[in-house]
């Protein structure tokens, strides 16, 4: 199975659109096609939706099956989804989840399930949520168990967004721990972010100021800064940095 992350900036999708199209280019067969599927996801993310979906059509000829089958409906289910269109977007989701879990391919399997729960009622969103969970923490595929943290984040939001923030904070305690495992420095300092944000929205504000005051000299002593940060602080009453 291809590895697209390393090419990957979410910020930059014009440039990873062109680190994409030099990856299909130098490859064959099946990958070159699983690595046109990136390319269309780019040409989405630029809101270039037609062009994307007609690079699918053209990979979808080429016999897909296994993993470029899976990526083919993942990623039109995305491009559905960009341009407004959750409805459609749904069942591509779900059929990019059977054929992935049909073919063992848990990482992929775990990605539309997190698609699935993003076009879904929040009571469902929260049932699928927890399945991707499942699914990734069994996995042997160390990609696949790595998207806890996102999944947990996810959970959290949705029952933060229901008013329910004492669940948030299990799930973004959790997402935090997560995260330290993985070991990604800025995303780790996101979920404690999330940790502290949750505390505030308990009333737990002692802990939340000294979290987010934390990060704030942490960012500081690395010469960056971050004005959510300081927005949660001043919420806080910590004043200004």
């Amino acid at each position: 199975m291809i590895d697209p992350h390393p090419l990957w900036d979410f910020d930059d999708p014009a440039g990873s659109e062109q680190r994409l199209r030099e990856a299909a280019s130098a490859a064959a067969g099946g990958d070159r096609l699983a690595w046109e599927t990136q390319v269309a996801r780019a040409l989405g993310l630029q809101e270039r939706y037609d062009e994307g979906h007609a690079l699918l059509d053209e990979v979808a000829g080429g016999d897909a099956t296994g993993e470029v089958a899976v990526r083919v409906a993942l990623e039109r289910g995305r491009l559905h989804r960009s341009a407004g269109d959750p409805g459609t977007a749904r069942p591509l989701f779900d059929e990019a989840a059977r054929l992935a879990a049909d073919a063992g391919l848990d990482e992929l399997h775990v990605d539309a399930l997190h698609m699935v729960a993003l076009v879904v009622s929040p009571e469902e969103s929260l049932a699928v949520g927890r399945h991707a969970l499942d699914v990734a923490r069994a996995s042997t595929d160390p990609r696949a168990r790595d998207w806890d943290a996102s999944l947990l984040n996810n959970l959290g939001m949705t029952h933060a967004d229901a008013g329910d923030h004492v669940a948030a904070l299990v799930c973004f305690e959790e997402a935090l721990e997560a995260r330290e495992r993985i070991g990604d420095v800025g995303r780790t300092r996101v979920a404690r972010w999330m940790v502290a944000w949750s505390l505030r929205h308990l009333g737990r504000t002692a802990e939340a100021l000294a979290m987010q005051q934390a990060l704030r000299a942490e960012l500081a002593a690395d010469g960056e800064h971050d004005p959510f940060v300081d927005e949660e602080i001043a919420l806080l009453g910590g004043g200004p940095g």
